[in-house]
Order: C-alpha cells, then sequence, then structure tokens
C-alpha cells in the first residue's frame, strides 16, 4: 500500500476562486469555485487517497489540521497569493501530526522552489511542473533521490535539484478524474456564474503553444508542448460523467486552450455528439467558422474567449497572436451559430495608456457577448510579463501582495503617466458601463423570466454584485474625502464588518 496521502486544495479567502483550477487567483465580486483537476489525477493513481478542496466544501483551517492527523502524506496545490498562508497552514499540520511528510506544488513552488523551501520550513519537498508521477513514486517509497523534477534539503540542509520531469507525452496514462469527483468533491458546491449550474470540469489537453506573455500555466505548470488525450479515450470518460451525474446541466472543458487544433477538434466533437451532452470550452478567436460549426453540432454552449484588450499594439506587445479584427470576425460566428461567448478582458498590460483602456471598453461594448470578466494583469513569478516589468521597474507590488487582505486583485504593475490605482478603478467601471446598458440588462432579465433556477441564483449573484458595489463607491468617496481634506467618517460610520467578505487562512 501506497503512504496514506491527502491531496489538498486548501482553505483560503471565502469566495476565493484561487488554487488548483483557476488562471486569475482572486476573490470575486459573485462566489466562484472552479474544480482542482490537477490534483485529481494522481488522486486517482493513489490508493487510499483523498482529494479536499476545502474552500467550496467549507472547510476551514482546524478542520483541515485535523483531517490531516489521519495521514502519512500531504501534496498541497499553493498559489503565489495564498503561498503565505499556505506555509502556515502547513506547519499546523505537522505540529499536529509531526510524522507527515509534506510536498508543495503548483506554478509558484515550480517557478521558485529554492526560495519555496527555505520560506517554509514544514516543507519536504517540491515538485517543479507537472506532479502526478512524482507524487505517485514517493507515496510507494522511491528516495527523494531518484524522483525526478523534486526539489528538496539533502543531508547538510544544502538545497538540491533533481533534473526535470519530461511532460506526459501520453496524457490516457493518466486516471479518469470524474472517478475522483464521484468518490471526492460534490458537484453542487462549485459555481461559476457564466456557467450552467451544476457543472463539472475537467481537461482533454494540457500544455498550449501560444506565447501570451502574461498566461501563468504554460510558462509555469503545464508548458507549451500540447499534448491530447484520445478522442476515444474523452469520449468514454463523459459518458460515464454522465451517468455518475444525469442531473449536472453542463460540462465544461478547461483546456489551456480546447480548439487550437481544427482537425482533432473535429475528430472530438465527432465523439461527443453520441454521448449527448451540453459542454462548454475555452476558445482562441482563431478557430475558423467550420470547427465552430463542428463544435455546436456535437452540443457545445459557450466558449471562454481571451479577447484581453482592444488595442492592436497592446495584443502585439503580449504576444497575443491575434488581431482586433479577427476577433471581431470570430464573436460574428459564434453569434450566427448560436454560440454563447464569455470574454476575458485584461486592464494594465504592457503598453497600457488611459486612451488604450478606453479603447478596450468600447470594443467590449461593441462585441456585446453574453458576460465578461475584467482582470487586472497580474504579474506571476514565471511568466515573461513579470520579467519585463521587474526590468523595468513597472512592478509596484508581488506575491502575497497581488491580492488585499480580502483576497481581493490588487493592481501590482504601474506605467509611467497611469496610475496603478486608476487601473483598478477602470476594472470596476468597466463592469459597470457594460453591464448597466439596455442590452445587457434585457439578456439577464429574459434569463431570469424563462428559468427558475437561473432565477434564483441571478438574484443572488445580483444582491452580491450591488452590494459590493456600493460598498466600493463608498470607500472610494471617503478616500477623496480624506485626499480633499474633509473630516474623516466618525467611529462607526466607516466600512462595516458585512463590507468584509473574507478572511485569510489564519491558523
Amino acid at each position: 500500500m501506497p503512504l496514506k496521502t491527502l491531496l489538498l486544495n486548501p482553505p483560503s479567502f471565502e469566495n476565493y476562486d484561487g488554487g488548483a483550477g483557476s488562471r486569475w487567483p482572486a476573490t470575486r465580486e459573485i462566489e466562484s469555485y472552479w474544480y482542482p483537476v490537477w490534483l485529481a489525477y494522481p488522486a486517482g493513481m493513489l490508493e487510499g487517497s483523498r482529494l479536499l478542496d476545502a474552500s467550496p466544501h467549507k472547510v476551514d483551517a482546524q478542520q483541515t489540521i485535523e483531517i490531516g492527523k489521519e495521514y502519512e502524506f500531504l501534496v498541497l496545490f499553493t498559489s503565489t497569493p495564498g503561498f503565505q498562508g499556505d506555509i502556515q497552514l502547513a506547519a499546523a499540520m505537522k505540529a499536529a501530526n509531526p510524522k507527515l511528510k509534506i510536498a508543495f506544488v503548483g506554478p509558484h513552488v515550480s517557478t521558485l522552489p529554492e526560495a519555496s523551501l527555505k520560506d517554509g520550513a514544514a516543507i519536504d519537498f517540491v515538485v517543479r511542473r507537472e506532479f502526478d508521477f512524482a507524487v505517485y513514486e514517493y507515496a510507494n517509497g522511491k528516495p527523494l533521490s531518484e524522483i525526478l523534477g523534486v526539489s528538496y534539503r539533502g543531508a547538510n540542509g544544502q538545497i538540491v535539484h533533481n533534473p526535470d520531469r519530461p511532460t506526459i507525452a501520453d496524457l490516457d496514462v493518466l486516471p479518469d478524474v470524474v472517478d475522483v469527483y464521484k468518490r471526492d468533491l460534490d458537484p453542487r458546491r462549485y459555481n461559476v456564474p457564466f456557467l450552467l449550474y451544476p457543472f463539472v470540469s475537467l481537461y482533454t489537453t494540457r500544455g498550449c503553444p501560444a506565447q501570451c506573455t502574461f498566461c501563468l500555466w504554460p510558462q509555469t505548470l503545464s508548458g507549451h508542448p500540447w499534448r491530447k488525450r484520445s478522442s476515444d479515450a474523452v469520449a468514454r470518460e463523459m459518458a460515464k460523467a454522465k451517468e455518475y451525474w444525469p442531473w449536472v446541466k453542463e460540462f465544461f472543458f478547461d483546456d489551456d486552450t480546447f480548439n487550437i487544433q481544427k482537425a482533432r477538434t473535429i475528430e472530438l466533437c465527432s465523439k461527443l455528439k453520441p454521448v449527448g451532452i451540453t459542454w462548454s470550452c475555452t476558445s482562441r478567436v482563431t478557430s475558423d467558422y467550420e470547427t465552430l460549426k463542428a463544435m455546436k453540432d456535437a452540443g457545445c454552449r459557450l466558449l471562454i474567449v481571451g479577447y484581453e484588450s482592444g488595442d492592436q499594439q497592446i495584443l502585439k506587445n503580449i504576444k497575443k497572436g491575434a488581431t482586433v479584427e479577427r476577433a471581431r470576425d470570430f464573436t460574428r460566428d459564434c453569434k450566427k451559430l448560436g454560440l454563447v461567448v464569455h470574454g476575458d478582458f485584461i486592464l494594465g498590460l504592457p503598453g497600457e495608456t488611459k486612451d488604450t483602456i478606453r479603447k478596450t471598453i468600447d470594443f467590449a461594448k461593441e462585441l456585446d457577448v453574453e458576460t465578461i470578466q475584467v482582470s487586472l494583469a497580474h504579474a506571476y513569478p514565471g511568466t515573461e510579463l513579470y520579467d519585463f516589468a521587474k526590468a523595468n521597474g513597472f512592478l509596484v507590488s508581488e506575491g502575497a501582495q497581488m491580492v488585499d487582505e480580502m483576497g481581493h486583485q490588487v493592481a501590482m504593475i504601474e506605467y509611467p503617466g497611469i496610475s496603478r490605482d486608476y487601473i483598478l478603478e477602470m476594472v470596476h467601471r468597466f463592469y459597470d458601463e457594460y453591464y448597466f446598458r439596455p442590452k445587457a440588462v434585457f439578456r439577464i432579465v429574459r434569463k431570469a423570466a424563462f428559468d427558475s433556477t437561473e432565477r434564483k441564483r441571478l438574484y443572488k449573484e445580483a444582491k452580491s454584485f450591488l452590494k459590493l458595489r456600493a460598498l466600493r463607491n463608498r470607500a472610494v468617496k471617503e478616500a477623496r474625502d480624506q485626499d480633499s481634506g474633509a473630516a474623516p467618517p466618525a467611529a462607526g460610520n466607516g466600512t462595516s464588518s458585512e463590507s468584509k467578505t473574507a478572511e485569510p487562512v489564519s491558523v
């Protein structure tokens, strides 16, 4: 029997959608959680293991420590914003169970293995990049000195970095994550506003050949080499998932980019169509009409699309490999086919000015997709954007300071002529301008009118969004009043405890 292993996506801020399944770890205005897909693979390889996704299952730090007493080996997926809290949690878990061996995995330790080991005395080793087989081998008794891709403390305390492990070429050797979900997770705990509820997500590929300078995962974890599961294996797993959860309304393929290769996408669609499921996926704007039609015919409902910016020079600066005009054509094709689009935009990328921000907001309104997400440009260690911002003195904060004490994203890059406070303010204005248009309001009202489940969810989400919007506007007003010399608010009239939507992990 292998070591009794706990694979942990740790407790964090309330409504914090970071960790093993999110590209932009932060607390959102509306509660959302992604599946810990990366952890599910080794969990499926190790008999007697458990995958604990703490935040969506409302398992707090103290409960996690108690659960950890039952295990011999802990694999914790960490992120840059949550790392300091995670090493505190690991120390508390080892204090409660001194025999517990602890490995940290994820983009942060892949990029900063030596610093991570120095900062986290409770960490026995870290795994760089893909960690499936390194975790499996250690749990089955293989010495650290013989495991590729790990970093650890040697006998005299020095940090040892074993040679890198090659990326997994044949993804079909990995287990089906839906078996682990069925065993350890509750799909009803996961909510993403633009996906149907309840949903289940998984991967059909790993890696992304695109060279986007800001994107965390290909540069730090999954790699640029694009690898795929066979279409037959994907179709079999989806048929199994449909049998497991007949009440799940949607399946989401959370690949770095699902439809990067036309031939493979069309082949997979031919296998998915007979399964008879509703599904959604990620997409680049480079997909042509024929590919999109095959996806629609096979049950695809929605695409998550990284538009990023409405300024062509910024797209060149970040090596997006797409044009504004192609984005327009792609969106037009999606609407013609009846494919719903969720558009992702980023403010604060290299070359950003007040004019380019205005151009991006206007571009988003011109595209008029169903829903949007607006993120700040986060410069994660290990990315080309981080190196660029660091070298040019644009990086104002990093590490745990990427989010505030409540887990909300904080602007960490500042360029000459445009303050980071302005960029953050424009993120909020972007949302307001987009969603408080008659077209957008009508879409929301129409959806609520014809679907009782969506009506309940939309009501809850609207309350959360409007509450945070009001609190944000009040905070901005108070800050401006103080800057102008006005008297500060009387005690008890400032931000109330109700506005504190999240707490960092405390152990």
